[in-house]
Order: C-alpha cells, then sequence, then structure tokens
C-alpha cells in the first residue's frame, strides 16, 4: 500500500484525506494545533499528529516518498523546504505555491539539490468539465481565441478579514486566489507570448487593484482577452473559442457549448467531482501515478512572470 504524507488538517486537507481514503492509500496526517488534528481525526478516522513536522519526525523512521501540502498559502513554502529536508522526492504543493516568484525560484533550487520534484495543484484542470472542453478543443481543430474573467465575489476586505484571512494574503490576492483561472485558462488556451495590461485600484481593495484588463497572443499566435471587477460580485469564467463552438466555463466546474448563438449546457455525468472537491480525485489521482498533466513548479515559475503582468498593469 502506497504511504502518502499529508500535512494540513484543515478543510483542504480533509478534502484530499477523502481522495486518498478512495485511492486505498495509507495517509500519515500532520496538523499544526491539536485541535485542529483532533477535528481532522473526527471527520476522516484518520489520526493526525499535531505539532508540526518537527513533531512528526521525532517518532518516523524515515520519510514516505510521496507528501501532500496542504497548509495555508502563508505556511507553503515553509512547509515544502521541512517536506524536502525530511526526504521525500514527490510532492504536491497547494496553490499557487507561493506568494513571490523568488520564493518559487528559492524553492526550486531546494528540490533540484535534493533530487525532489514538486507539483502545483491547481485542481481545476481536472475538473470534469476542463476535460471536456479539451476534447472538444481537439475535436474541432484547435483553439482560435479565448478570454477570461477572475472577479471576486468576496468583494470586501473586511470579509476576508472576517474568515481569518491575513492581512498579507489580501494583499496579494490575486496571487493567492485569482490564478485558479488564469492557470485554468493558460491551460486550456494555451500560454502567453506577450500580455498588454491595464489595472486601476478602486476603494474597495486599495492599494491592491481592484479593475483588470488586457489582452494577449499566445505561443501559438491565439489571441485572448481577460477582465475583471472586484469592486462588484461577478463570475469566475473560462471561455474558450474554436472554428466550430464557443466553449463556455461559467462557473468553472460546468460547461455549455455555443453554437449559432445558441448556448446548451452540457451534462458531464461528473459524479467524480460531485462527491469529492471537484477535480481533486483526478489530480490525486495523477500525482500518485507519476504527476502527468500536472503543473510542475518550474513551469509554475514561468506562469509567473505573466500573472505578475497582469496584476502590475503595464
Amino acid at each position: 500500500m502506497q504511504e502518502v504524507l499529508l500535512i494540513g488538517t484543515g478543510k483542504m486537507g480533509r478534502a484530499y484525506a477523502a481522495t486518498l481514503a478512495a485511492l486505498g492509500t495509507q495517509v500519515t496526517a500532520i496538523g499544526r494545533s491539536k485541535m485542529g488534528a483532533q477535528k481532522f481525526t473526527e471527520e476522516t478516522g484518520i489520526p493526525a499528529t499535531p505539532g508540526g513536522i518537527a513533531v512528526w519526525k521525532k517518532s518516523a523512521n524515515s520519510a514516505p516518498s510521496h507528501a501532500i501540502i496542504a497548509v495555508g498559502v502563508e505556511g507553503l513554502v515553509t512547509v515544502a523546504t521541512e517536506v524536502i529536508e525530511a526526504g521525500c522526492k514527490e510532492i504536491l504543493l497547494e496553490k499557487p505555491g507561493a506568494l513571490t516568484r523568488a520564493e518559487l525560484v528559492a524553492l526550486q533550487t531546494k528540490a533540484a539539490a535534493a533530487g525532489a520534484r514538486i507539483y502545483v495543484a491547481y485542481n481545476r484542470r481536472f475538473c470534469t468539465s476542463a476535460r471536456a472542453a479539451q476534447k472538444y478543443i481537439v475535436e474541432d481543430g484547435g483553439v482560435v481565441s479565448y478570454s477570461f474573467a477572475f472577479n471576486e465575489r468576496l468583494t470586501q476586505r473586511q470579509t476576508l478579514k472576517e474568515l481569518g484571512i491575513s492581512e498579507k494574503v489580501q494583499q496579494a490576492w490575486f496571487i493567492a486566489n485569482s490564478t485558479h483561472v488564469v492557470d485554468l485558462a493558460f491551460y486550456l488556451g494555451g500560454m502567453p507570448k506577450e500580455i498588454r495590461s491595464f489595472t486601476a485600484a478602486g476603494s474597495l481593495w486599495a492599494p491592491h487593484p481592484t479593475l483588470f484588463t488586457g489582452a494577449g497572443i499566445t505561443e501559438h499566435n491565439v489571441p485572448f482577452s481577460y477582465y475583471a471587477n472586484w469592486e462588484l460580485p461577478g463570475p469566475w469564467s473560462v471561455i474558450v473559442g474554436t472554428k466550430k463552438r464557443n466553449i463556455i466555463l461559467q462557473p468553472l466546474e460546468s460547461l455549455a457549448v455555443e453554437e449559432n448563438a445558441v448556448a446548451v449546457t452540457v451534462d458531464l455525468g461528473d459524479e467524480l467531482d460531485k462527491k469529492y472537491k471537484p477535480g481533486l480525485y483526478l489530480q490525486t489521482k495523477a500525482f500518485l501515478e507519476g504527476g502527468r498533466k500536472l503543473l510542475t513548479l518550474d513551469k509554475q515559475i514561468a506562469q509567473f512572470e505573466w500573472f505578475e503582468k497582469i496584476l502590475s498593469g503595464n
């Protein structure tokens, strides 16, 4: 039975525990607080060690080859470093991996020196909707254009504070949260080779930009555009155009196709996305089976150039 070290016993950690159990793995869970570890055990039936990796290492003989890091954004880099030092070689790191490109570069250097591979977990790549969209794209002969929107439904920063999200993460909210959408758009439509971006700061999120718009062209000369207005509630969406139809993911877990100006919702038969957190089961399975289709850390570092371009507005 394959053993997986799961670090993080919060909501995301519990979601991973469900998929790992369904995949027949042996889970060694590590939490930070006693209360969090106890809640994790009560909900999943899996014992969890509180106190972090340092406490776990005192009683562990050796680290398993695979580890999943599902802690808060601020702790991702620190915990990933600890996991590398513990000896894990295959690491799935929750999105976005870090809040800055410099942190990712430093982490990649440590991983390479230790012979470890790190993947960044953007689970929406593995949603039934995304996989169905890819099928349509292939059938239609490829992408001819695409657009995406990353509006934020939680428009008030006070709301985020009430949810326990730190000021540091709020100030980097585009990286911490909106890149869920941007990654999926690039994944389906193609990576940019050029972006022209514009931003403005409204009152709700200052000094973080709240209005975003821009356009670009991909490595395969496919034009794309994007938009977001954090001053008002709004959806996340990715719309991919082919020669035959528009493929609409709005919300991202759903799929509609538009032909002859009529959009028809597609019945996805997405049982896994309903039973588990959308995309998480197949993402976890892919990780355990060698990482195919997962975003590698070096590719996330490359993406960060475009994330920062969108955020800077120049």
